[in-house]
């Protein structure tokens, strides 16, 4: 499983800078985004198989479920053969041609529709490779917001504990009392909600900025984080039992519920900043 979890944030760091690379200038904001769509679908897929496969005679669903990793991973692995290197990595092995060549076919136009863009793409190249001493530059005054958001951001994104909410769903719902099936419907229902509020953001993102629906799940994990706590207050005080067990389950679903729509509209801050920085 740790090697799973490796080569998953591999993947989650590798794709978004390929397909910043690869994209034309106009989408590629939108393929980021659907980058992000496409792991919600995963991760709502992954609940489907583990409701489904328990139900498996023989007892030896979980072999399905856990073996099933293999099937997108084995597509990676072969799509990842057929895939053209960036024109960007061309150029900073000082291959120029074969940038060209890259940028051409991945464009489908002639070689005078992509020059302004390969244009762009040397000079990008070139500006880059002047800048003498990056790691330290970076630490100058003027870089220093980008520098602290870029870490603290992510950072308290994880911490608020999304990845023990999305990876271990079906045993926080049996901690609460639910039963082994209800609790992998439970988080079933939470990954078509993460899905739903994605495809929100996606939605929302041009119409209402990135910085409102950064600030709107930020402020929206905040409360529920505050209500959850006071939801396990909740559980110390003494009254009938099974009416305290009810209450407890609406509110812990509430709470984790909004808690996973908050994030799935909080994850346009690295573009934040960029734009910031230019």
């Amino acid at each position: 499983m740790s090697l799973n979890n490796f080569d998953l944030f591999n993947c989650m760091q590798a794709v978004p800078l390929y397909l910043s690379e690869m994209a034309p200038y106009k989408l590629r904001s939108s393929l980021n985004v659907i980058f992000q769509l496409c792991i919600t679908v995963g991760i709502l897929m992954a609940n489907v198989v583990n409701y489904l496969t328990p139900k498996i005679k023989g007892g030896y669903g979980w072999r399905v479920s856990l073996g099933g990793a293999a099937i997108p991973a084995l597509f990676i692995v072969i799509s990842s053969f057929f895939l053209p290197n960036t024109p960007n990595s061309m150029l900073e092995k000082n291959e120029p041609e074969k940038a060209r060549a890259i940028l051409k076919r991945i464009r489908g136009v002639s070689d005078k529709e992509i020059e302004a863009e390969f244009k762009d793409l040397v000079a990008a190249s070139d500006a880059s490779k002047a800048v003498k001493h990056p790691w330290r530059n970076i630490r100058n005054r003027k870089y220093r917001p980008q520098l602290i958001m870029s870490m603290a951001i992510p950072f308290f994104q994880q911490f608020t504990g999304i990845n023990v909410i999305m990876f271990y769903a079906p045993q926080l719902f049996k901690t609460i009392g639910f039963g082994d099936n209800a609790s992998l419907l439970s988080a079933l229902i939470t990954g078509g909600i993460n899905c739903f509020a994605t495809l929100v953001s996606i939605y929302g993102i041009d119409r209402w900025g990135r910085r409102f629906l950064f600030l709107e799940g930020g402020i929206q994990m905040l409360i529920f984080q505050v209500t959850h706590v006071l939801t396990i207050l909740f559980m110390c005080i003494q009254f009938y039992s099974y009416i305290k067990s009810c209450i407890h389950k609406f509110l812990y679903n509430v709470n984790y519920i909004a808690h996973v729509v908050g994030f799935g509209n909080n994850l346009h801050w690295m573009e934040i900043w960029s734009n910031r920085s230019s």
